[in-house]
């Protein structure tokens, strides 16, 4: 009991605004990401494959500025950074407002994108810098959390918007969000971080290095494959919706995935810690598994529901582990490097997924497309075992061995 009463303070208020910001800004990303196919489709009768890659481009411009934004951010300082970006994020959202055609929304959704990676960067060096590292686990799968619960929100009140309000309603309602995160972030003091010679260095001379952690490459791709198929929810899910009659369930399949996220991450999370990622991670890719073809078969909402349940279990708290093991595969001194190599590949999963499987959409159908993805991610448990299970194994028995 003593011991936790000297573990440094986590729920700081910096470290609740900076999850704020990051929920805000997520809720505001996943409220587009629901509604913006759907959108194009109505509006521009532009065909799938041309609603996917509208949807895809904020992602794509997102990763770019990502990338750069690891080489730059201490540089430019991260809270001059944060709040630069978070204005250039909330205008962007406000040019909605006067958008036309086709072409004016590609453009206003590429400088939205870049001004998201570049927040997101900014957000997550902050929080590495707030977050003590006493308790670097645990506030780290905290701040995750405040993304994946805007996974669920954004999506339901997109879907939710859309079945009783125009576009121009769901700009409003995403604007005002932006507007109450970026007055927020103006209340966040920012530890000060002095450039280091490694920094400087990074500036003047290209190392891949500097860009991406080698070691947290593998599980990085198998996060992608896993969202390349995920993203055909957030991309698709109301369409589908629409196609098989369910658009009033579909308004509540993201509070059904975040509820189900909730309930099972902290039992999940100790079973990592006790019995190893291999015990968590099979169960929970074949949960997700089950959770897609479940949709491709659903005539009723309880199907349709129950799907979520699997898909919230298995994704979303797969996603967290996968962070996990891309932190505890780097050295010590590159974590931060290890998360944002995490969360590119996370983007290129999402931004590609859309433009991809729109594609497929108009070839197959939507149930085919679920079907194929149940599929997809069968194929990902085999891929994990070479990419990371084998060895995990082996080290689990070592580590038993060893304290036997």
């Amino acid at each position: 009991m003593k011991r936790e009463k000297n573990k440094p303070k986590l729920w700081t208020k910096d470290f609740i605004i900076i999850s704020l910001t990051n929920f805000f800004v997520h809720v505001v990303f996943y409220l587009l990401m629901a509604t913006v196919a759907i959108y194009v489709m109505s509006e521009y009768q532009a065909s799938s494959g041309m609603a996917g890659l509208t949807v895809g481009v904020y992602v794509i411009s997102a990763l770019v500025a990502r990338v750069f934004a690891g080489k730059y951010l201490d540089r430019i300082g991260r809270k001059r950074a944060l709040i630069g970006s978070f204005v250039i994020f909330t205008i962007s959202m406000l040019l909605h407002f006067g958008e036309n055609s086709l072409i004016v929304l590609f453009i206003i959704r590429f400088i939205q994108g870049a001004a998201h990676g570049f927040l997101t960067t900014a957000a997550g060096a902050v929080a590495a810098d707030i977050i003590p590292n006493e308790r670097r686990g645990e506030g780290t799968g905290y701040y995750a959390t405040s993304m994946n619960l805007a996974m669920a929100i954004g999506p339901f009140l997109g879907i939710y918007l859309s079945g009783y309000a125009d576009f121009q309603m769901i700009i409003l309602v995403g604007s005002i969000i932006a507007i109450i995160g970026f007055v927020s972030s103006l209340f966040l003091q920012v530890p000060k971080v002095e450039d280091s010679e490694e920094q400087v260095h990074k500036i003047s001379r290209f190392n891949v290095r500097h860009y991406i952690e080698l070691k947290a490459v593998p599980i990085s791709v198998l996060l992608f494959l896993v969202t390349f198929a995920y993203s055909s929810l957030l991309a698709f899910l109301s369409l589908y919706a629409e196609d098989i009659q369910l658009v009033e369930v579909a308004s509540f399949f993201f509070i059904v995935y975040a509820a189900s996220l909730i309930v099972s991450r902290p039992i999940t999370g100790k079973w990592f810690d006790k019995y190893g990622e291999n015990r968590v991670t099979y169960p929970l890719l074949l949960c997700m598994a089950i959770g897609l073809f479940l949709l491709s078969q659903a005539h009723n909402g309880f199907l349709f529901l129950l799907s979520a349940v699997f898909i919230g279990i298995g994704y979303g708290t797969v996603q967290s582990n996968f962070l996990a093991i891309a932190i505890k595969q780097s050295p010590p001194n590159r974590t931060a490097l290890a998360t944002s190599t995490f969360f590119i590949f996370l983007d290129l999963g999402s931004g590609l997924g859309p433009y991809l499987l729109g594609i497929v959409v108009g070839m197959m159908g939507f149930r085919h497309l679920y079907f194929t993805a149940a599929i997809w991610i069968l194929a990902c448990i085999g891929i994990y075992y070479f990419v990371h299970g084998k060895k995990a194994a082996a080290e689990r028995k070592d580590m038993i061995r060893h304290s036997a």
